[in-house]
């Protein structure tokens, strides 16, 4: 009985916006209780006709506030307390397009990105470095989207899963360091993690960003192995070679070693982006990994519905209307008897 009670005014109180209003009901006889009429004790003048007068005053007395006049004042009254208290009802689900795309990150952490051949902010930072200034200002305009993130080196691990919580994301990024997946560079593994990651997600939300110095030398799987398998299941993977054509320290001083560059396997990853649907880019500095990354911002994103919601449809109007047609009523009536 008593949680058919506290059922019964929970939906009461939902139906209004401000239900602390109807608790004014009772006001008119807490001031009437209060402030009881004067009543004076005897007549203080003498007039002829007195008899006569105190009868018309008693009976416009009573057609003021008894009878159908009062009547109508009470439900003025009552109509005025919910109107006030803003009554509301629920409107039709509505569910509004939600902008927004599910993205796999996937970050070589292998020896190679070591290699201190980038430029941050003036100043030579290594590969790594520069790969995570970069992200993380990519992953500050995910607002909305899902972002997961892949590490590789000798085997890949999955740090967090598709996510809205970004922020998480940005933490795992930050302390990713070289080895912590091993030395070597397992990118068929990766990808192959990546395709079991995004297989419950729907076919054209499936992406895949995989960033890599090198070539694929670890692993259970070669990489156009994944390729097919990523195909398969409708996930496109853009790949980024990134890295410059490494440094040799000469005397404190950063030297080019001409032809490092080419230890990055760049047909291999162009096979798997064109395999699968995806991108290939080709960084060699942070500008253009920068530019890569505002690129991939710009592909086209998905529409995907949001969440249920049911809009309030305010009804003050109704009892404020039949308030106002309660008070005219009420005004009108005893002139209505003296005509």
């Amino acid at each position: 009985m008593i949680d058919e009670l506290l059922a019964t005014l929970t939906r009461l109180a939902d139906a209004f916006a401000w239900p602390w209003w109807l608790l004014a009901l009772p006001l008119p006889l807490l001031a009437r209780w209060l402030l009881p009429a004067a009543r004076g004790t005897g007549a203080a003048l003498q007039v002829p006709y007195g008899e006569r007068l105190q009868r018309v005053a008693a009976a416009g007395r009573r057609g003021s506030v008894g009878g159908r006049t009062g009547l109508l004042l009470w439900l003025g009254w009552i109509l005025l307390c919910v109107a006030a208290a803003r009554p509301q009802q629920l409107g039709e689900p509505v569910q509004p397009p939600q902008v927004a795309r599910d993205l796999m990150l996937a970050l070589d952490l292998s020896a190679s990105m070591r290699e201190p051949d980038m430029d941050l902010g003036g100043r030579s930072v290594d590969r790594l470095t520069a790969a995570k200034a970069v992200l993380a200002d990519f992953l500050d305009r995910r607002g909305g989207d899902r972002v997961g993130l892949i590490v590789f080196g000798r085997r890949a691990y999955a740090l967090t899963p598709l996510t809205l919580d970004l922020d998480s994301v940005r933490e795992q990024l930050n302390d990713s360091v070289i080895g912590l997946a091993g030395q070597e560079t397992a990118i068929g593994d990766a990808i192959a993690l990546a395709v079991k990651r995004l297989k419950s997600r729907p076919a054209e939300q499936r992406v895949l960003v995989l960033l890599t110095d090198g070539v694929n030398t670890a692993g259970l799987l070669e990489p156009a192995k994944a390729a097919q398998i990523a195909r398969a299941e409708g996930v496109r993977v853009h790949t980024i070679a990134f890295g410059g054509e490494g440094s040799l320290s000469f005397f404190g001083l950063p030297m080019p070693m001409p032809g490092a560059g080419d230890e990055i396997d760049e047909p291999g990853l162009r096979a798997i982006a064109k395999t699968t649907g995806g991108r290939f880019f080709r960084a060699r500095d942070t500008s253009q990994l920068v530019d890569i990354y505002a690129e991939i911002d710009r592909i086209e994103p998905i529409r995907q519905p949001g969440q249920a919601l049911r809009p309030r449809i305010e009804r003050y109007h109704w009892p404020l209307s039949a308030a106002l047609a309660c008070a005219l009523l009420a005004f009108a009536w005893p002139r209505r008897r003296l005509a």
